[in-house]
C-alpha cells in the first residue's frame, strides 16, 4: 500500500502536454525487456537503499526527454544513483535501450506525472539533487500559470530534498528563467548557489544536440542552481 504525502494537494494544473509518438521496434523491445528491470510504480513509496542496494547520493530528473543526457550522467557517475521521470513513451523506450546496451545499473524510471511521483513515491528528504532541464516554457502569457516552477512545486521538492540538496534547472527561454529566479528568490527554503543570478553550465550536465544546435544559432541558455537551507 502506498504511503501518501500528508501535505495539502498540489494545485492540479497540467504543466506538460503528453505527445504520444510512435514507438520504433527497438524502443518497443527495450520497453518490454527493460521496464520490468528498471521501471518503478508511482503509487509505491520507494526505499532507496533497497532499490539500488547502496546508499549513494540520488539525483532525480523531471522530464528527461529521449534520455541520452541522463544516461550519460549515470554512466559517468557510477558512485551516484539516478531516477528519471518522463511521460513520453518513445523517450522512455530510447532511454531503456541505452541502459540495456550500456549495462547501466544505477538508473531507474517512472512513466507518469512528476507531481504524482513526488507526492506518493519519494520519501521525505531522500534526494540529493532534483533536475529540471528545458521544461515546457508555456511562452504565451495566458499559459504562464501552467509552468511547473511555482511556489507549490518548490514547497513539494523542498520536502523531498535533503538539507543542502540542489535544485538545478535550465531553460532556453529568458522569460521563463526570469520567472524561475523570481519564484526561487522569494522562497525561504532555497538559496542561490551561484555568484551571480545564473550559473555556468556545470560539466556534469551534458550538452544535448538540441541545445548545441540552439547555441550555434545564437540562442541563450540559462542554468539556475539553488540549494535548500532547511527553512520552510
Amino acid at each position: 500500500m502506498a504511503q501518501l504525502d500528508d501535505k495539502p494537494p498540489f494545485r492540479r494544473i497540467r504543466s506538460f502536454v503528453k505527445r504520444e509518438g510512435r514507438l520504433t521496434p527497438g524502443q518497443e523491445t527495450a520497453l518490454k525487456t527493460g521496464w520490468p528491470l528498471f521501471g518503478l510504480d508511482s503509487t509505491t513509496l520507494i526505499q532507496p537503499s533497497q532499490l539500488f542496494a547502496n546508499d549513494h547520493p540520488i539525483t532525480l530528473e523531471i522530464g528527461f526527454g529521449n534520455g541520452e543526457s541522463l544516461v550519460a550522467m549515470a554512466e559517468n557517475n557510477p558512485d551516484k544513483n539516478f531516477i528519471g521521470i518522463e511521460v513520453h513513451r518513445p523517450g522512455i523506450g530510447h532511454l531503456l535501450r541505452l541502459v540495456l546496451e550500456k549495462k547501466i545499473t544505477n538508473l531507474r524510471v517512472f512513466d507518469t506525472d512528476a507531481i504524482e511521483v513526488l507526492r506518493h513515491a519519494i520519501p521525505p528528504h531522500s534526494l540529493d539533487c532534483i533536475q529540471l532541464f528545458f521544461p515546457d516554457p508555456w511562452h504565451k502569457k495566458r499559459h504562464h500559470k501552467r509552468r511547473i516552477v511555482q511556489t507549490e512545486f518548490l514547497d513539494l521538492i523542498h520536502s523531498k530534498l535533503k538539507k543542502g540538496g540542489r535544485f538545478h534547472a535550465a531553460t532556453d527561454w529568458e522569460n521563463y528563467a526570469e520567472h524561475m529566479m523570481e519564484v526561487l528568490n522569494a522562497h525561504a527554503g532555497f538559496i542561490n548557489n551561484s555568484k551571480g543570478d545564473y550559473a555556468e553550465r556545470p560539466p556534469q550536465r551534458p550538452l544535448t544536440k538540441f541545445e548545441n544546435r540552439g547555441l550555434c544559432l545564437g540562442h541563450g541558455v540559462w542554468d539556475i542552481i539553488f540549494i535548500t537551507n532547511g527553512v520552510r
